[in-house]
C-alpha cells in the first residue's frame, strides 16, 4: 500500500515537472540563469567557485531530469502500446502483432522485414489488378467481410513471448 502511494506521488510529481519544464518560460529561465552566471564572472574573477556553481547546478538538474524524462517516456510508451494493441485486437489487423514489443530487437527487425515483403507483394498484386481493370484503371475494393481473429491469439489477445518469429512468418 505504501509503495502504491509512493508511485502515485512520483507519477504526479514527474508529470507536473515535465509539463512545467516543457514550457517556454522554463527555457527562458534557464537562459537567463546562464546569462546572469556569465555576467557575474568578472565580479568573481572567473574563479573556480564561480565555475563550480554552474557545473554543480547543471549536473544536479540533468541527473534528476534523466529519471523524470525516462519515467514519462516509459508511461507514454506503455499507454500507446496498449492503445495500439486494442486497435489491432478490435480491428481487422493481425492479432499476431500484439505483444511484439517484448521480442528481441533482432526478432522485431525480422518482423519488419516480413511486413515489408508482404507490402511489396500486395503492391505488385494491386498494380497488376489496376492495369487489367480496363476503364480508366478504376476498380472497386472487394468487401472485406467481418473482422477476422487470428487462431494464434491468446484468450486475452496478447501474443506470448514463446511464439517464435517463424510462427509469425506463416501468418504473413
Amino acid at each position: 500500500m505504501q509503495e502504491g502511494l509512493l508511485e502515485r506521488s512520483f507519477t504526479r510529481m514527474a508529470g507536473a515537472v515535465a509539463r512545467a519544464t516543457g514550457r517556454p518560460w522554463a527555457f527562458a529561465l534557464c537562459v537567463a540563469s546562464v546569462i546572469l552566471w556569465a555576467a557575474l564572472g568578472p565580479r568573481f574573477q572567473y574563479s573556480e567557485t564561480w565555475q563550480l556553481i554552474i557545473n554543480t547546478g547543471t549536473t544536479i538538474i540533468t541527473f534528476l531530469m534523466v529519471f523524470l524524462i525516462q519515467n514519462i517516456q516509459n508511461r507514454d510508451g506503455a499507454a500507446i502500446q496498449a492503445k495500439l494493441d486494442e486497435l489491432i485486437r478490435a480491428g481487422r489487423g493481425k492479432n499476431d502483432f500484439i505483444g511484439i514489443e517484448h521480442l528481441t530487437e533482432a526478432e522485431v527487425e525480422e518482423m519488419r522485414a516480413l511486413c515489408l515483403r508482404a507490402a511489396k507483394r500486395n503492391q505488385k498484386t494491386e498494380t497488376r489488378a489496376t492495369a487489367g481493370n480496363g476503364r480508366n484503371g478504376h476498380r472497386h475494393a472487394p468487401h472485406a467481410g467481418p473482422p477476422r481473429k487470428s487462431a494464434s491469439a491468446t484468450p486475452k489477445g496478447a501474443a506470448t513471448r514463446s511464439s517464435s518469429v517463424a510462427d509469425r512468418r506463416s501468418a504473413l
